[in-house]
């Protein structure tokens, strides 16, 4: 595909400075960051070639405080086969993450999707399944006690119309998976940030949206603790949530718990028809506005992107006709989206945050036979 003259133009520049997590953090984040993934496999496979200068960019403390295994840590990984665990993919990550002095943030432990196969070809009783979650959540948070600083302990629960899914877990046990996952989850590790996590919750009128403070509100009324809520931040370019739309959707998720971070980011672009600077503009605003947002939310901590370089995004494989959706080119080269971050860190530098207000209090269950008393936050 040929590229427009913006793109052809960096591509001649050599790399800049690393500067995302420095200037991030200079704007009153705690850290900006890059998903990455196990060399070799998916994505990676063909593009050994690239692994040097990827790596190289990947571990430079200014451009990256954080990270997420994409795919190291999820069930089909580390636990193939029944009470039997499989640490190499997502140990590869977390190692790396030592060795590079990064956030980890860690991916996932309940999920629907990239499920060992034996999780959904067995039919479960109740309490089977019950015992199957608690044993998959102390052995795989318990691995990683104390090195995550955030868990997503369940990842998309909810269906496109805001309703709960139809997985396994939703289909034997109701929404009481979810009380469980986190409540196992702080036993199991109880120094990490517990979060739910999904995709389309960042514009405050969709049904989505609703349904994720519904699930913190469950957690909440059930006196189990949840920290933060994660918006994946999956976007379209040329479609594109306001930066005033994620400041109302964090502020709602706010009023109920500690923290709020975009988790996913990446921004697609329809690549059926010609690349151009009109696109690329569109994608640029995309990751300003959440950059953006992001500062003005106190307590919105950091922003995630979802790998940081093309050629290793999952996008063009689930979804024909789009891609380009992150930072760096197949060339290394940066597009207009990178500078536009920059732009907004270094608009808010050094400049004092507003101070968070207090989310509301998980409530203790209610006893038989007594009243509850509604608490309100200060």
């Amino acid at each position: 595909m040929k590229l427009p003259s913006c793109v052809l133009a960096a591509a001649a520049v050599p790399l800049a400075s690393a500067q995302l997590d420095f200037w991030a953090k200079k704007a009153g984040l705690e850290f900006f960051g890059a998903a990455t993934d196990t060399p070799g496999f998916r994505e990676r496979e063909p593009y050994a070639a690239s692994y040097p200068k990827y790596d190289a960019i990947f571990a430079d403390p200014k451009e990256f405080g954080q990270t997420t295994p994409t795919n190291g840590q999820k069930w089909m990984f580390v636990e193939p086969q029944p009470g039997v665990f499989n640490f190499t993919e997502g140990e590869f990550v977390s190692k790396l993450a030592k060795k590079t002095g990064k956030i980890l943030r860690c991916h996932a432990l309940v999920w629907h999707s990239q499920l060992a196969p034996w999780v959904e070809e067995t039919t479960w009783t109740p309490e089977e399944l019950k015992a199957v979650i608690k044993r998959h959540i102390f052995g795989v948070a318990g691995h990683w006690k104390g090195q995550c600083a955030h868990w997503d302990v369940v990842n998309e629960a909810l269906d496109e119309d805001g309703t709960y899914r139809k997985s396994v877990f939703y289909n034997v046990l109701g929404e009481e998976y979810i009380k469980l996952a986190f409540q196992w989850a702080a036993e199991a590790d109880p120094t990490a940030k517990l979060y739910y996590n999904d995709y389309g919750i960042e514009r405050p009128a969709s049904v989505k949206t609703a349904g994720a403070l519904r699930i913190v509100k469950l957690l909440k009324d059930a006196g189990i603790r949840i920290d933060g809520v994660g918006m994946q931040a999956h976007l379209h370019a040329d479609n594109h949530p306001t930066m005033e739309d994620h400041v109302k959707t964090m502020t709602a998720y706010a009023e109920h718990v500690e923290e709020v971070a975009f988790t996913e980011l990446d921004v697609r672009i329809k690549t059926g028809t010609p690349l151009n600077d009109t696109k690329l503009a569109w994608q640029k605003e995309s990751y300003q506005f959440v950059s953006e947002a992001c500062i003005r939310v106190p307590q919105c901590v950091g922003i995630t992107i979802w790998d940081f370089y093309d050629p290793f995004s999952w996008i063009p494989h689930v979804f024909p006709d789009n891609g380009l959706a992150l930072p760096w080119s197949e060339d290394f080269s940066k597009k207009p989206a990178y500078d536009g971050m920059i732009d907004i860190f270094k608009k808010y530098a050094d400049k004092p945050r507003p101070k968070p207000g207090k989310p509301t209090k998980p409530t203790k269950p209610e006893k038989p036979g007594k009243p509850r008393v509604k608490r309100f936050s200060a």
